[in-house]
């Protein structure tokens, strides 16, 4: 109930500002009307065509204000209420809205580097493991060799501890 009398009480004050800039145009329009008689017919015409286009400009943004739609719907309790967004975009938004982009780039690229880096530790665990083996690495890509690791692993395979004692 909170929630709905302090909307109203805010509705009341913008259209009480409305109806005191209303007042203040009436008394600059009467003001400006009292001096109208001594100008030129020229002058008079322009001044007509220009208050004819403000009444039109003030008619579509009263049209406008009052046919635009809610952005946000915010309920609390049993009650709703509805709020405008009457800023648009501004640059910090523009920037906001760019974040997720630059975190999914820095994530990206983030995870390349680690990927790299994991590559080349295992790239030179094995580079390191050749070199301090007793075997040449020549003996790795002899077809010959790799034959003699298949039997010698098929043998150990079915005979378990036949070389237990070496």
């Amino acid at each position: 109930m909170n929630s709905i009398n302090y909307n109203l009480s805010r509705i009341e004050s913008i259209d009480s500002a409305k109806l005191a800039q209303d007042r203040f145009g009436l008394r600059i329009a009467a003001r400006l009307s009292s001096g109208n008689t001594e100008l030129p017919h020229d002058i008079s015409e322009r001044l007509r065509v220009a208050r004819q286009q403000a009444v039109t400009n003030r008619k579509r943004s009263q049209l406008a204000s009052s046919t635009k739609a809610a952005t946000a719907v915010y309920g609390s309790g049993g009650s709703a209420s509805m709020g405008f967004d009457d800023e648009g975009l501004n640059l910090w938004n523009r920037l906001a809205s760019f974040l997720p982009l630059i975190a999914l780039v820095v994530g990206l690229i983030s995870i390349a580097v680690i990927q790299n880096d994991l590559r080349a530790t295992e790239l030179a665990e094995v580079d390191s493991a050749l070199l301090v083996d007793d075997l040449p690495p020549a003996a790795y890509a002899d077809a010959g060799f790799a034959q003699f690791l298949k039997l010698h692993a098929d043998y150990n395979a079915t005979h378990p501890g036949a070389n237990a004692g070496q």
